[in-house]
């Protein structure tokens, strides 16, 4: 458990949902949450267009819809596909929104973690670029930090998952790759009196 701190609207700039430090690109691909929705869990993910190639700009281009479906062969088994996330994390430490947090992002699909199902109804996801497995690099982790805590000043989350917990046997990222008590540890340092709940280290 990390503790993070109780909201404030001076420790964020947010305007209708959109986080004023990213770079906004908006996407088609979102819609909109349940009356009564409880935003309380943020979802990591990773991606990286193609598989393993940084810095293409066709991770954005997924999300916008403007994809160029023939460009590389991977692309064939994804043609067509509509998703988004919320933010998009580079490997330098570039924080991209695509979907208003008021609104529901495409991202975590058949999901379910803390006893609910369809986890898009009522989380924030975020993606780092990599490849799951892999490692990740020092600025995401700061960027991660940085987003994480202006998301606690603004919504009532609590928990923090991978798409491999809210979707086991389905997704498998960002994988083991992924330090998770690097996260927690950096989310501890925060003065409040709530905290975070990430899932518990791999054994």
């Amino acid at each position: 458990m990390a503790t993070m701190p109780e909201p404030s609207g001076s420790q964020t700039a947010w305007q209708a949902g959109w986080w004023q430090p990213a770079q906004q690109l908006p996407s088609p691909n979102f819609g909109l949450r349940p009356q009564g929705a409880v935003i309380d869990l943020v979802v990591i993910h990773s991606i990286s267009l193609p598989p393993g190639q940084y810095g293409t700009g066709a991770v954005q281009q997924l999300f916008t819809n403007q994809l160029d479906w023939d460009a590389h062969p991977y692309y064939q088994g994804i043609r067509g596909l509509e998703v988004s996330s919320h933010f998009f994390i580079t490997r330098q430490g570039e924080i991209w929104q695509f979907v208003s947090c008021d609104d529901r992002a495409w991202h975590a699909g058949v999901s379910q973690w803390r006893g609910r199902d369809r986890c898009n109804d009522d989380s924030i996801g975020i993606e780092l670029e990599g490849l799951e497995g892999l490692r990740f690099e020092a600025p995401q982790y700061q960027a991660l930090q940085r987003l994480c805590e202006a998301i606690a000043a603004e919504y009532p989350v609590h928990y923090i998952a991978g798409h491999e917990h809210i979707a086991p046997g389905r997704k498998q990222d960002p994988g083991p790759g992924f330090d998770w008590p690097r996260l927690q540890q950096q989310l501890g340092g925060a003065p409040g009196t709530r905290t975070w709940e990430l899932p518990a280290p791999a054994v």
